[in-house]
């Protein structure tokens, strides 16, 4: 394993309501020396959940995004609170985003998206043993909750208003660990 570089200063030269971009000036174990640039969160993390049916079908949401200046489906997601855990994260974003609330929740994979420049993390988390618990969100429209069976997950995959890193990485890791757990049994 190599040798972490060293950062010899820090500088933060923009900052939004989400962002703040630091430059760091680092020196490598092999004496070289560059500038870097990354974009830091703020806040505590985030939670991206999963949740399952009892019938094994997957709730999907569909609301506005920004980025793309579409409407995407995708799974429920958002930050986590000062001192909230990751299971209270999903537990409230659930309920905020589809109207439910989970008895089980199971942590599968902490992701990344872009670590070469971003440090943000967010936790995929499966949510089971749903029941109705519906809590006000912070959107600013209520997004269409959609169901989704499992069993179509390539279809889901086909759709062009699927197309997150994130809830695709998801949707596959939640499919390889369920096999894993019928497997187990």
């Amino acid at each position: 394993m190599r040798e972490k570089p060293v950062c010899h200063k820090k500088t933060v030269i923009a900052k939004s309501m989400l962002f703040t971009i630091e430059q760091m000036h680092l020196r490598f174990s092999n004496g070289a020396e560059r500038i870097y640039e990354r974009i830091r969160s703020h806040g505590h993390g985030a939670v991206l959940i999963v949740a399952l049916t009892a019938s094994e079908s997957l709730l999907l949401v569909r609301e506005y995004a920004a980025g793309t200046d579409s409407y995407e489906l995708g799974f429920p997601k958002g930050l986590i609170d000062k001192g909230e855990s990751v299971f209270e994260a999903a537990n409230r974003e659930l309920r905020e985003e589809a109207g439910l609330a989970a008895k089980r929740f199971d942590k599968l994979k902490c992701l990344t998206l872009a670590p070469g420049y971003f440090g943000a993390r967010i936790e995929v988390v499966v949510a089971r043993d749903l029941y109705p618990s519906p809590l006000p969100g912070d959107e600013p429209e209520a997004p269409e909750v959609v169901e989704w069976p499992l069993y179509a997950y390539n279809e889901l995959l086909e759709r062009p208003d699927f197309s997150e890193a994130r809830s695709i990485a998801a949707l596959l890791l939640v499919k390889q660990w369920l096999e894993e757990e019928v497997n187990n049994e």
